[in-house]
């Protein structure tokens, strides 16, 4: 099958796992559109660190967005978990070199399919988002796409198994030393260790653990989709605000309802720092690898997110 025909298979098979999913876990965003045309990349000219026009335009045009369309556009209701938040099971140090790979791949990358095509309709109906400069969009995409992914299992509960694959022995090393070719496409799929899947499974049960609503996790979404902290970045002050503002907005939530637990912000935030370790090559690997084969992941994602 060739490249382009094997990539529309593919794009088909995330639209159709999308679909049918819904019923388990409706995808609560609406109007959605494509972006719209990309301003002038800020600071063309200027130093990074004094602004811009279009950035002071973007401020002026921001007002409360976040707060607005993020609650208006995810309004994700929640579903029944694949298993009880209490069943996830505790990471063991001992053996973290032990190599692991999905109980159940079928069932575990149709649901992480299904949470990525609503992530990416998720992403595309802020409008904060669409106004950025295509360098930036593309950036953050680039960058986000896997933490909102894991964040969104959360939300739906899904969870995944894996199981311990046997170490090939001496024997089996020696006869098939050298046969792999450089940058065999095969190669990505070699089992993950325990402790690149640790991190994930520790996330879940945090979120799990914390019973986090919906405007909590819309408000989570912000923080993680609005990430300053990456280089190359045109708007910076302006990402910058926005990322401040939805940790603002998520506080003053936090403190309207559960006012009998102080510290719950403080866990939240907790929460948030667990993503900082989740390698998007990890999520590819378990998740996407079993169905996309060798074609390129961050290919295959542009074309979702800016394709008809």
């Amino acid at each position: 099958m060739g490249g382009k025909q094997k990539k529309k298979s593919l794009l088909k098979f995330f639209q159709l796992g999308g679909r049918k999913y819904k019923s388990a876990a409706r995808v609560g965003v609406t109007g959605l559109t494509q972006p719209t045309a990309a301003p002038e990349p800020c600071g063309k000219g200027k130093s990074r660190m004094s602004g811009c026009d279009g950035c002071h335009r973007l401020v002026n045009r921001r007002q409360s967005s976040i707060l607005y369309s993020i609650l208006k556009n995810d309004h994700h209701t929640d579903v029944h978990p694949l298993r009880q938040p209490g069943s996830a099971q505790q990471a063991c140090s001992c053996g973290s070199k032990r190599k692991v790979t999905l109980r159940c791949p079928q069932v575990a990358c149709k649901a992480a399919s299904a949470v990525l095509v609503k992530t990416l309709k998720f992403i595309k109906s802020v409008p904060c988002f669409r106004e950025l400069p295509a360098d930036d969009q593309l950036l953050l995409l680039r960058t986000c796409w896997a933490p909102l992914l894991v964040l969104g299992m959360a939300q739906d509960r899904v969870d995944f198994e894996t199981t311990e694959t046997p170490e090939p022995s001496m024997l089996q090393r020696i006869l098939t030393s050298g046969q792999d070719k450089p940058g065999d496409p095969l190669e990505q799929n070699d089992p993950l260790s325990t402790t690149e899947i640790q991190g994930i499974k520790a996330f879940l049960s945090k979120c799990w653990g914390l019973d986090i609503s919906t405007k909590e996790y819309a408000y989570m979404k912000g923080a993680v989709l609005f990430n300053p902290d990456l280089p190359g970045l045109h708007c910076l002050h302006y990402i910058h605000g926005l990322q401040s503002e939805a940790h603002q907005a998520l506080n003053e939530y936090v403190k309207m309802i559960h006012r009998e637990d102080p510290t719950r912000f403080a866990k939240l935030f907790i929460a948030l720092s667990l993503l900082r370790s989740i390698n998007v090559n990890v999520i590819t690997e378990l998740f996407f690898r079993p169905i996309i084969g060798t074609v390129n992941m961050e290919d295959l994602l542009l074309e979702m997110f800016y394709g008809k």
